[in-house]
């Protein structure tokens, strides 16, 4: 479990990004944390694994103070894949970049093998195994440093912005695997603006602005209630503006995703053909 107590923090010679912040966020939960750019949703998951350390308030994982752990320690349990996956990548080779760290924690050539075979199969880059990180797409550079990540089994996962550079079919690829790991009791935090992919996987939402949380809840509730979705400079997703183009429809205001608009329209012309023939 993460929990942060009442947390400020700001960066030398410059105002407060964070004011007061209390958040809870439990094993095996999925949540996004959303809002403007400068809203202090990346400065937030620096503090989960001690990247950085609050000025006033506490951040425990697993009951734990951060304060009282390195980064190096908060690290095997708190996961965190940069926005910039350049920023984390090193090695010559994807395979090495994987192997690198499990061979630091002293872990058998056996099971670095298994780990690093699975993940690079499940986030579909096995053919870059002998490849230079540096030479790949952004949007697999960003899968590898997802994959050098979770190649040790972190407790707790945060992604920064991890659908950009990725099509469709990764983005789906991308939130079956996220469900995967919740199975297993992962917690998995996201920092997005991409409202669509959040949408579809229906997460708990975390809306900031301005260095505060101005909103707390299910997707469905928090991404369809125009007002603080537009005080945290985002949009209402394509779904929930499509059916409130239509008053006629009198859809329900809390339609975010495709299944949830084909399952409203198509019982709506069920209804239409059933007045016809009458």
């Amino acid at each position: 479990m993460i929990s942060v107590e009442h947390i400020s923090f700001h960066y030398p010679g410059s105002p407060d990004t964070l004011h007061d912040i209390s958040l809870k966020i439990d094993d095996g939960e999925f949540v996004a944390i959303m809002g403007e750019n400068g809203a202090g949703k990346t400065t937030l998951v620096k503090l989960f694994n001690g990247l950085l350390k609050p000025d006033s308030g506490s951040v425990f994982i697993d009951n734990v103070n951060s304060r009282d752990k390195s980064v190096a320690e908060l690290s095997r349990q708190v996961g965190l894949i940069f926005q910039n996956p350049d920023h984390q990548l090193f090695a010559e080779t994807v395979g090495e970049e994987l192997r690198f760290s499990l061979k630091n924690f002293g872990f058998k050539e056996s099971v670095i093998e298994s780990r690093v075979t699975s993940l690079l199969t499940a986030l579909d880059i096995e053919k870059y195994v002998n490849a230079s990180p540096f030479m790949l797409s952004g949007g697999e550079r960003k899968r590898v440093a997802l994959a050098s990540i979770l190649v040790w089994d972190p407790k707790h996962v945060v992604m920064d912005e991890p659908t950009i550079g990725q099509d469709y079919l990764q983005k789906d690829r991308l939130r079956n695997f996220i469900i995967q790991l919740i199975s297993q009791k992962k917690a998995i935090i996201i920092v997005t603006h991409d409202t669509e992919f959040v949408a579809e996987c229906n997460p708990r939402v975390v809306l900031m602005s301005k260095g505060k949380i101005i909103a707390d809840g299910p997707a469905q509730s928090i991404l369809t209630d125009q007002t603080v979705v537009e005080e945290a400079s985002l949009v209402l997703p394509q779904m929930t503006q499509l059916t409130r183009s239509i008053p006629e429809l009198h859809a329900p205001d809390n339609i975010i995703d495709v299944h949830a608009a084909r399952k409203f329209f198509l019982q709506a012309l069920k209804e239409h053909a059933e007045t016809q023939r009458e």
